[in-house]
């Protein structure tokens, strides 16, 4: 069944808008700050959601709220609608969820350790390739043994246990280098100081919960509350999006060439998902972008200039809007020139020259049209949005978040037994055992000693005790034998 186009504004009095169809191919919104990509990037997400498209947008700068109330009516406002061709203005909110990986601006947004697996948190940790292959063995340990790694106190005692066990190992896993080990945990301590402890967990998300929609049919606007995320950890934030990324690719089922598309993910600050990536990696996410489409996912990036994004991904982006950029400088310039001629040219508009004279609420548009041919570059007037410009209040959003269908599922942690546990239940049992032996000697060595020593029971244990302490160290490995102290670090309980 055929779809409405999603309008973007009007060139010269003539509708620009994105074909349903040609949606999955994927799209740009670059400006310098203070352009107009927020008020793009709302006609988009909330054009796709009419659709019965439901969305993920990240909100770092706390200003997308708005898409979720309905917008206030001008005389402005509608002078500015009919321009672009609407006659008939309404402002109207779109159904969405709030999340957040921090709990506070919206549901508590959790994976685990084996969602992400051990290539993405390389990723995240920034690790080295001889890191990366620990990391890698370390999850195959576990995997092989059925120990789960959910969170974070999982994954330290499964890298203190391979540590402890790298001789072992060696023979089936290959070589563990203890300085990898070292570095690794101190990654760990650095990620848990930047918001990990409470993003690894349980329940954790699912992708269902992101593929929502109303019982109008309207897709739910997935909206990430990433202001914090971004500011302290914007490696958690991007590598966050590419585990979405990798989630859709994996599950979602191949649908040809949909008459629209069944999920689109915005990407804003996108250069944080490129920088200092390593090769292997940006060959997997140009090679992601290329064939989600077949799953009928859209990716929209968002970023300052057009240059952030690699050429191989820069190529696939069908549908672009650029709002202005700024030419201060030789480097601006060049940049300028670039974001120009990533367009179809119009011989009836300097592109370049364009791109710096741009006012708010304008940008330069090409889209694809139904043969899937980009459209020549025009400069465009942006509609105005149906739903607020500008956040929600604080009351606003939380009546929101009380009133979802999601209210309550993932408000508690969950600490079910994983690798964690079954180490420490194994500590404990080998100091039981360690202490028992150790009791049986002492008491041999007491009874032949009789009235020599003078020891009371009380020191006999006390003796017992401090064997099984060091016998533990070499078999189970130090960290995990303090975890039964209480000193090993684990998640915090309030």
């Amino acid at each position: 069944m055929p779809h409405h186009p999603l309008l973007i504004g009007a060139a010269q009095q003539r509708p620009i808008a994105i074909e349903p169809h040609m949606a999955n191919r994927h799209g740009l919104i670059a400006g310098a700050t203070g352009t107009g990509k927020t008020i793009s990037l709302q006609i988009l997400a909330q054009g796709f959601s009419d659709l019965g498209v439901p969305v993920f947008v990240p909100d770092i700068k706390g200003d997308f709220s708005g898409i979720a109330a309905a917008g206030e009516t001008s005389d402005r406002l509608v002078e500015r609608a009919q321009r672009v061709g609407i006659d008939h203005f309404e402002v109207y909110a779109a159904p969405t969820v709030f999340w957040d990986v921090f709990g506070e601006q919206g549901h508590p947004l959790r994976l685990t350790m084996a969602d992400f697996g051990p290539v993405l948190l390389s990723r995240l940790l920034n690790l080295n390739e001889t890191q990366t292959g620990v990391m890698q063995l370390a999850f195959k340990v576990a995997d092989d043994n059925g120990w789960l790694l959910l969170d974070l106190k999982d994954l330290r005692a499964m890298l203190t246990w391979v540590s402890d066990n790298r001789q072992e190992l060696s023979g089936t896993y290959g070589n563990v280098a203890p300085a990898s080990i070292g570095a690794i945990q101190r990654a760990l301590l650095t990620l848990e100081s930047q918001g990990g402890e409470q993003f690894f967990g349980e329940p954790a998300v699912t992708l269902h919960d992101f593929l929502q929609t109303d019982p109008q049919g309207k897709g739910v606007v997935n909206i990430l509350h990433a202001e914090q995320l971004y500011r302290n950890s914007p490696l958690v934030y991007s590598t966050l999006l590419l585990w979405l990324l990798s989630e859709l690719f994996e599950q979602l089922p191949e649908l040809g060439d949909p008459d629209k598309p069944s999920f689109v993910v915005f990407f804003d600050e996108a250069h944080l998902m490129f920088n200092r990536a390593p090769r292997s990696l940006l060959d997997r996410i140009e090679q992601v972008v290329r064939l989600i489409r077949s799953k009928g996912v859209g990716v929209y990036f968002i970023t300052q200039n057009p240059t952030d994004i690699p050429d191989n991904v820069l190529g696939q982006l069908g549908n672009r809007i650029q709002h202005a950029l700024r030419a201060f400088t030789p480097r601006d310039q060049r940049a300028v020139r670039v974001a120009a001629q990533t367009f179809r040219p119009n011989p009836k508009l300097d592109t370049e020259a364009t791109i710096t004279a741009l006012g708010v609420g304008e940008a330069l548009v090409s889209v694809l049209d139904a043969k899937g041919t980009p459209t020549p570059v025009e400069r465009v007037t942006i509609r105005p949005p149906a739903s607020r410009m500008g956040p929600l209040t604080t009351a606003e959003r939380q009546a929101l978040m009380s009133d979802s269908v999601l209210a309550g599922v993932y408000d508690q942690p969950v600490d079910r037994e994983s690798a964690y546990q079954i180490l420490q239940r194994q500590a404990e049992e080998a100091l039981s055992e360690e202490a028992t032996v150790s009791v049986t000697t002492q008491n041999q060595a007491t009874s032949r000693r009789a009235g020599k020593s003078g020891r009371t029971g009380s020191s006999i244990l006390a003796a017992t005790a401090t064997s099984a302490m060091r016998s533990i160290g070499t078999q189970i490995g130090r960290q995990v034998a303090r975890g039964l102290l209480g000193s090993l670090t684990g998640r915090r309980r309030r």
